[in-house]
Formats: C-alpha cells, structure tokens, sequence
C-alpha cells in the first residue's frame, strides 16, 4: 500500500490479540482496503479471497489442510456458542 492511515474498529478480543502482530495488522489492512476499494470486475471480497488463497498455496497449504482448518474453526465456535 502507497499510503496508509489508522482506524480504530471493533473486534473479539482473540481478534486483537491476534492483531498484536504487525505481519497480522498488515495483512488485514491488506485485506480490508482490497474488500472496500471499488473496482470493475469480480467483487472485492472474491478478489481478496482468491488472493488469500493463492497465498496460502504458494505457502504449501492445500486445499484439503484448509478445509480441515476451517471446519475445525466452525466447530470451536459452535463449541463456544459464538456462530453467526
């Protein structure tokens, strides 16, 4: 990003915690000015999830450790009581 500027959001308190990380707040600035940040084409979102994806795998992460990463965090949060 060329220019960037603070905000103050709200946000679980595992999330801040998380954020407490400056690789964390970088890409979840990342993120959130490519899901806001108007443009012809795919949504923002499916732009920014294809692009998390792609990053993921050039990690080594494959679809299948993704998915079982995903489920395991649906049922932690149906454990807690806190799904949407």
């Amino acid at each position: 990003m060329d220019k960037t500027v603070d905000v103050t959001i709200p946000v679980e308190p595992e999330a801040a915690a998380a954020l407490a990380d400056a690789r964390n707040r970088d890409a979840v600035g990342r993120l959130v000015s490519r899901v806001l940040r108007p443009r012809s084409g795919p949504s923002p979102l499916a732009r920014a999830i294809a692009e998390l994806k792609a990053e993921v795998t050039a990690a080594g992460l494959t679809d299948v450790e993704i998915d079982a990463e995903l489920a395991a965090y649906n049922a932690e949060r149906r454990d807690r009581g806190t799904v949407d």
